[in-house]
């Protein structure tokens, strides 16, 4: 037969089983306000977060030394580095 280190019986007596019973309801409900509250928090965050990157980014498009020239579908545009490596051996 397998021991048990720890084994939690439920109290036999039933104003126990109900305190118990209240006990675990109560702490559930806080928990569960705790984190609707901690919800609305983060989501509160996240929406400032999200209005000021809009807002920037509203500011960012408008810039008058934009060029005012037409975008030709076929030109592809970017920024590039040119490294340059030394190689000192010879490739067979």
């Amino acid at each position: 037969m397998p021991t048990r280190l720890f084994f939690l019986q439920p109290p036999r007596h039933p104003l126990a089983r109900l305190a118990l019973t209240l006990l675990g309801l109560a702490v559930f409900g806080v928990l569960l306000v705790f984190g609707f509250f901690a919800f609305l928090a983060l989501a509160a965050i996240g929406a400032v977060l999200m209005l000021v990157g809009a807002w920037r980014n509203r500011h960012r498009q408008q810039r008058p030394d934009a060029p005012d020239q037409p975008h030709d579908p076929d030109v592809i545009e970017g920024e590039y580095v040119i490294i340059h490596e030394r190689r000192d051996r010879t490739h067979s």
